[in-house]
């Protein structure tokens, strides 16, 4: 099989800096880690290929430090890994940048599956998986728990839903995203991480990637996030007055009137 992951380096911190002129997340300087569902993702990839053989691609967008992020997939199995790198694709929404991702799978042999993690944890939206199935005209599934079986050009997962699992067969190729509960990621090896000090990543821009600028960007975006900001922090508690019977009458009320209870 070949399998292709698309993975994001995301701040590692919870005390990020905002940029008071633009109201963004400031990613330099911080230490960075691959995004916990990519990690899952990934992991789903290497058992894959355990089991089916193949090869297992792992691909991303971003600025060249996300290189380090790309070397740590190395060293935990991947057999290539390829960084959609430019400045043209700096501001990029998941619109454009579900663009760009399609535009480098598409420069690789046809993969049988493509996995992505149900959603990042800078941004949270869950956008990135079906935007681009879309973009490479092939079937998704969201939310995959469990891949229970691939056979016959078929995938079956089991995908979390609001009440309990739904069992779904997809023909391949097709994208899938997963959630936490598939897997537990594997460490790297010492040999690994030795190996992907070596590791040749390979690099493409826009113009290798045949991109066309304007759909990429701060301007080829069609969504933009306005502002960033950390919420108030605001606390206020209430002294319940009387006895221990009289404050649980009085605190029932208020959990009524909350609609808590």
């Amino acid at each position: 099989m070949n399998i292709v992951v698309c993975m994001k380096q995301v701040p590692g911190k919870f005390n990020i800096e905002i940029d008071p002129q633009t109201d963004t997340l400031i990613r330099g300087g911080t230490d960075n880690i691959i995004g916990p569902f990519d990690m899952n993702a990934l992991e789903e990839g290497f058992r894959l290929k355990e089991k089916h053989s193949g090869k297992v691609y792992v691909i991303s967008m971003g600025p060249s430090q996300v290189e380090e992020s790309l070397r740590e997939a190395v060293a935990l199995g991947a057999d290539e890994a390829i960084l959609l790198c430019d400045p043209a694709f700096d501001g990029s929404d998941t619109w454009a940048t579900s663009y760009v991702l399609s535009r480098g799978i598409r420069k690789l042999d046809r993969p049988d599956i493509v996995i992505c993690g149900k959603q990042t944890i800078d941004g949270e939206t869950g956008q990135v998986g079906p935007q681009l199935a879309e973009m490479l005209q092939l079937p998704f599934v969201s939310c995959v728990s469990k891949i229970e079986e691939v056979a016959d050009g078929h995938i079956t997962v089991q995908r979390m839903a609001e009440e309990g699992h739904h069992l779904v067969e997809m023909q391949l190729p097709g994208v899938i995203s997963v959630v936490k509960e598939i897997n537990v990621p594997r460490l790297p090896s010492l040999r690994g991480l030795m190996q992907s000090k070596k590791a040749h990543i390979t690099l493409w821009n826009a113009r290798e990637l045949g991109v066309d600028v304007a759909r990429v960007g701060l301007q080829g975006s069609p969504t933009r996030i306005v502002r960033v900001f950390r919420p108030q922090r605001a606390s206020q508690g209430e002294l319940l007055q009387g006895s221990p019977e009289s404050q649980v009458e009085q605190l029932i009320e208020k959990l009524k009137a909350t609609k808590v209870l």
